[in-house]
């Protein structure tokens, strides 16, 4: 009996370490960033603005251990149109159109999230992340590289709307929309292991 229990500790001593170690971990929600990039198009789009979008990340937890894995969650009610060269009644005429049903119905849709599958690595430091994004109720497969530099995880990835259900927005008759196709940048950083 006794030397039961002394296997069993010695077996619990080894396989904690291993089974803390592949723990998830936060993500520092202060320090990572996701930006996206929307882009003009059509006939008159000289006469239109790109447009860039900061997302603050509401939640996320990372594994760097394996089974390696990663998961954000995105209010889509805080983002947040950036664009300094607008006015502040054309920047909130942009962000209020942007959050109401038009586009990304935050009322109906409040929540923006992603989440790996698989992650296969390609060298020392970089990595192909595959999972499933979900935007405006919609979810859809996703595939990116990701690299990892000082601790920073970055990468980017195009989406289109309308595989999300949203129409791209179109003014003037079409002489001035939206692209179907937006660029979103990620820099993820894992919280500081606690002690």
């Amino acid at each position: 009996m006794l030397v039961r229990i002394a296997v069993a500790i010695m077996v619990c001593a080894i396989a904690a370490p291993a089974v803390l170690r592949s723990q998830n971990r936060p993500i520092d929600l202060e320090r990572s960033t996701l930006t996206v990039f929307v882009y003009k198009s059509g006939l008159f789009s000289v006469l239109a603005d790109d447009h860039v979008i900061r997302a603050p990340l509401a939640g996320g937890m990372i594994s760097e251990d394996s089974p390696l894995g990663v998961g954000i969650s995105v209010h889509s009610a805080g983002l947040v149109v950036l664009d300094p060269g607008l006015s502040v009644e054309k920047r909130a005429d942009v962000q209020a159109r942007m959050l109401g049903p038009e586009v990304l119905d935050s009322a109906r849709f409040p929540d923006i999230e992603f989440a790996s599958t698989a992650i296969e690595r390609l060298r020392a430091d970089a990595w192909n992340v595959s999972g499933r994004v979900t935007i405006h109720g919609v979810t859809r497969s996703a595939r990116f590289e990701v690299a990892r530099q000082d601790g920073h995880y970055r990468g980017s990835t195009l989406v289109k709307l309308r595989d999300f259900r949203i129409e791209p927005i179109s003014i003037a008759g079409g002489t001035v929309k939206v692209k179907d196709e937006l660029k979103i940048e990620f820099d993820i950083v894992p919280a500081e292991r606690s002690q």
